[in-house]
């Protein structure tokens, strides 16, 4: 059957007006972080009468940049890393394995992402505080302590994710290796992994995406040495005056590795995820 020619037209205006949604504020940001401040804090103009670069440069003097970027992908990394291990190892569990309250294990799981963030703001600060007076063993105000709690997000998600991507692979290629002579970890590692591909790579990038932008419980549970990329924008902001320029092209250089990583995952991304979602 045909496809009436308003849904068409339809679908043209709906897409066209979501890339106007996107594009627009792109280029309010890049066209603003090329300008001089004065020029930026008068009348908006859509194209800049001097473009300048200083604002790249100074982003880095203004505030310790440098040192924000650093341990966003110190905890960003170590964040995905720990998710994509344990992941692995709860997904294949439940995937290959039949236990008792497996579907409760699950549901429980999936469950934890209903409850918003601050909920847990005060219950994790209140432990970080006191393991640290009892322990000894530093965790608010650290990059530890705020790789646990991005972990306490990333990992419900992840989990349920790879246990269904796990379980559109055949359990045959298992057994295969089991009659050569693989056990366990060895089918896990050299069968089922690099089959399981594209699901640990959603994985991985929705671990690091959540952990890079997050501002809520990097703004508590930091300090000054340990502070976040998203948390440290702030600083262009002075008593005295706001640095629009400044914040807008840090706020590009920052968005590179984010969106760089996205472009070139995007593949392994949309197959994991619909993988796991169908199956699930």
């Amino acid at each position: 059957m045909r496809e009436p020619r308003w849904v068409g037209w339809a679908r043209v205006a709906v897409l066209g007006g979501l890339t106007v949604f996107t594009v627009v504020p792109l280029y309010v940001m890049a066209v603003s972080s090329v300008k001089p401040l004065q020029d930026v804090q008068g009348a908006f103009t859509w194209i800049p009468s001097r473009v300048t670069v200083q604002p790249f440069v100074d982003m880095w003097t203004t505030v310790p940049l440098g040192r924000y970027f650093l341990n966003s992908l110190v905890v960003a990394l170590a964040a995905t890393v720990c998710s994509v291990v344990v992941a692995i190892a709860a997904g294949y569990a439940v995937s290959r394995h039949r236990f008792a309250g497996r579907g409760t294990f699950l549901a429980t799981v999936l469950s934890t992402q209903m409850f918003p963030g601050i909920l847990f703001l005060l219950p994790l600060f209140l432990i970080f505080v006191n393991v640290d007076r009892h322990t000894g063993l530093q965790l608010y105000g650290s990059r530890l302590g705020l790789t646990l709690t991005y972990l306490t997000f990333a990992l419900p998600f992840s989990i349920w994710l790879i246990a269904g991507y796990f379980d559109t692979i055949p359990r045959e290629l298992d057994e295969a290796a089991l009659v050569d002579g693989a056990g366990p970890v060895r089918t896990l590692v050299g069968v089922v992994l690099p089959v399981a591909a594209p699901g640990i790579v959603a994985v991985a990038i929705y671990a690091f995406m959540t952990a890079w932008g997050e501002v809520l419980f990097a703004s508590v549970l930091t300090d000054q040495s340990t502070r976040t990329l998203a948390v440290g924008l702030r600083g262009y902001a002075s008593q005295a005056n706001v640095y629009w320029n400044q914040v807008m092209a840090a706020s590009l250089v920052i968005s590179v590795p984010v969106v760089a990583g996205f472009l070139a995952l995007q593949r392994f991304l949309v197959r994991g995820l619909t993988a796991g979602a169908v199956k699930s």
